[in-house]
């Protein structure tokens, strides 16, 4: 190889050479770049959180200023955004948390509860005297919760109707059929949790054959806590549309007597098409108020289920008209109407059942204190009974206390079911037992009346007694007269 071509090679070489070395110059300027954006990122998140921690800290420790009476009038003449009104509600929340550093000067906890409610009202689309109510029940951030969760829908649920079918071939079928489901909880043997379907739950093959029954989740639990067994005889005082009544009869087997009793005819209509397709042999229905059914029905029945009629505080993510449709003079009448039944109830249960135990069950479908607590516990002043265990494993204690009033300690024993919680619908449920068929309102009346009845007798008897000595006195006196007389005769005589 000649010198030249020698040269060229070495050219060559130390091309390729710098090439090489630039591109991986350029390699190490592009991964700086790359480092020096990430590094330049980072720094820019680090100091902005710094500022918003800042920020936070700012609000944390500064004095919240509620609106003033010319921000009110402005707020009356426009709608206020969703996000604005939930802003508020988060700064009040956080100012309640932190009350004595957070409050504005003169301002009370009253003057903060008092906005909150307005802004709860008008996010949720309540009547004011309904969040009013919840707050006293809830506090303000559970009652944020509750209001949240009534606006969500409750899951599917269905009930398998054991008369028919098992849960397991159910399950199988609908699956076949595109439906997404699980088992409903622990606690349940017959529930059926629906995710999704392809077909209507309500028109399958298996339900037109009566293999289930749609069901909330809420609604098993009184049935379960009354735990009807088969040869009782049970009554269904406010039975229609026939959910329950059939889930008594599939705990007892079609053994027995059930008593499917409501007030209105139609709605009866759809008990008995419900329980033909269910297979149900041991009801009879039947329409009467239930308020009578106490003095027509004495002492009849083993076991007494009462799902009592309520104003439906705790179904609101089915019936949202309850948040506008509904006043707290609405939930006392209906809590008037539950006392009268609730007593009837009692009158018709047989304390010395031997099957039942003589005991019931009382159910709304509300959250209202005033429905639930303070109807039973007028149950207790005025019956001779008591509570005992529901046999739920889970759901909330009843309130043994609410604002100034107090109630009996053993409505603990009693069980509450709410949307923020369980992801059911607000229920209640209380389990009866009746001791025997004393009223202890009308022994105290007799008790007062044998005590006057004895009082004027003993009064009667004290003065005839009194007069018969004053009789006696007046007597002796007149006959010692008499005997002065004929002695002052003799000696006159004399």
């Amino acid at each position: 190889m000649s010198s030249d071509e020698e040269d060229a090679d070495d050219d060559e070489f130390d091309t390729k050479n710098n090439s090489d070395e630039d591109e991986e110059s350029d390699d190490e300027m592009e991964v700086e770049r790359q480092s020096k954006l990430i590094d330049a990122e980072m720094l820019a998140e680090q100091e902005e959180a710094e500022v918003e921690m800042r920020r936070t800290i700012a609000q944390q420790t500064s004095v919240y200023h509620l609106p003033t009476a010319e921000e009110i009038a402005e707020d009356e003449n426009r709608v206020v955004p969703p996000s604005e009104l939930r802003a508020r509600i988060e700064d009040v929340l956080e100012v309640l948390a932190d009350f004595k550093t957070r409050r504005e000067p003169g301002r009370s906890r009253s003057d903060y509860i008092e906005r909150l409610a307005q802004d709860m009202a008008e996010l949720f689309g309540y009547l004011q005297e309904l969040v009013d109510y919840f707050l006293s029940m809830f506090g303000p951030n559970e009652c944020l919760e509750f209001l949240e969760a009534s606006d969500k829908p409750r899951p599917l649920v269905v009930r398998v109707n054991t008369l028919k079918a098992r849960r397991k071939d159910l399950a199988a079928a609908l699956m076949k059929r595109g439906v997404r489901l699980d088992p409903l909880a622990p606690w349940s043997k017959v529930g059926l949790k629906i995710y999704e379907s392809t077909v209507p739950i309500g028109a399958t093959p298996e339900y037109l054959a009566g293999h289930y029954m749609l069901q909330s989740a809420a609604s098993m639990c009184p049935v379960m806590a009354l735990g009807p067994q088969p040869g009782d005889r049970v009554l269904d005082m406010s039975a229609a549309p026939g959910g329950k009544t059939s889930y008594v009869s599939q705990l007892m087997k079609n053994k027995g007597v059930v008593i499917a009793n409501d007030l209105k005819p139609e709605r009866q209509k759809a008990t008995v098409a419900n329980l033909h397709r269910l297979g149900v042999r041991n009801v009879v229905t039947c329409v009467y108020d239930g308020r009578k059914i106490g003095n027509q029905l004495r002492n009849s029945f083993d076991r007494i289920l009462l799902d009592a009629p309520c104003s439906g505080l705790g179904v609101i993510s089915r019936d949202p008209s309850v948040k506008v449709q509904r006043t707290i003079p609405d939930v006392q009448r209906c809590a008037h109407l539950q006392k009268e039944l609730l007593l009837a109830a009692i009158d018709a249960l047989n304390a010395k059942s031997k099957k039942g135990g003589g005991c019931m069950v009382y159910s709304t479908c509300s959250v209202a204190v005033a429905e639930n607590e303070e109807v039973v516990n007028y149950l207790l002043s005025k019956r001779d009974v008591k509570l005992v265990e529901t046999g739920l494993d889970f759901g909330k204690p009843g309130f043994t206390r609410f604002e100034h009033k107090r109630f009996h300690p053993s409505l603990a024993l009693t069980r509450r079911f709410y949307p923020h919680v369980h992801n059911m619908d607000g229920f209640y449920v209380a389990k009866i037992q009746k001791l025997s068929d004393k009223k202890k309102g009308e022994e105290d009346k007799n008790a007062v009346s044998e005590e006057n009845v004895n009082e004027v007798e003993a009064d009667g008897k004290n003065e005839a007694e009194e007069v018969i000595l004053e009789k006696k006195q007046v007597v002796k006196v007149d006959g010692n007269k008499h005997s002065t007389k004929k002695n002052d005769k003799k000696r006159g005589k004399a």
